[in-house]
Order: structure tokens, then sequence, then C-alpha cells
């Protein structure tokens, strides 16, 4: 998954921290995800935030 990230210009540090914080908040009471709900959680996903990219220079 990090090689993914790389590969779609995210930092990978920040990438995860976003995803592991974001994920609790997509689970239902028993700690159920639905997949549908991943989208944009996904390495080539254009709504994650600018912190998870690398910078241009």
């Amino acid at each position: 998954m990090s090689e993914t990230a790389k590969l779609n210009d995210l930092r990978p540090y920040y990438y995860f921290r976003y995803i592991l914080a974001e994920l609790p908040k997509r689970s239902d009471e028993n700690g159920n995800i639905d997949p549908s709900k991943l989208d944009d959680l996904m390495p080539w996903s254009s709504a994650l935030p600018d912190a998870c990219r690398k910078l241009r220079r």
C-alpha cells in the first residue's frame, strides 16, 4: 500500500495518518465499514487533503 501511495504522489506517513483517523468515523457500532464509503480514501482519490500530497516543485 505504501508503494501505491508513492506512485500516486502521496506522502505515505501523512496518507496513512489520515486514513487511520478517518476509518473509525466511517464504521458502525459493530466496527463494520461499508466498502462503498471508502472510495474517497483510496490513494488515487482527488478528495484526499493536500497535506497527504507531495509538494510540487
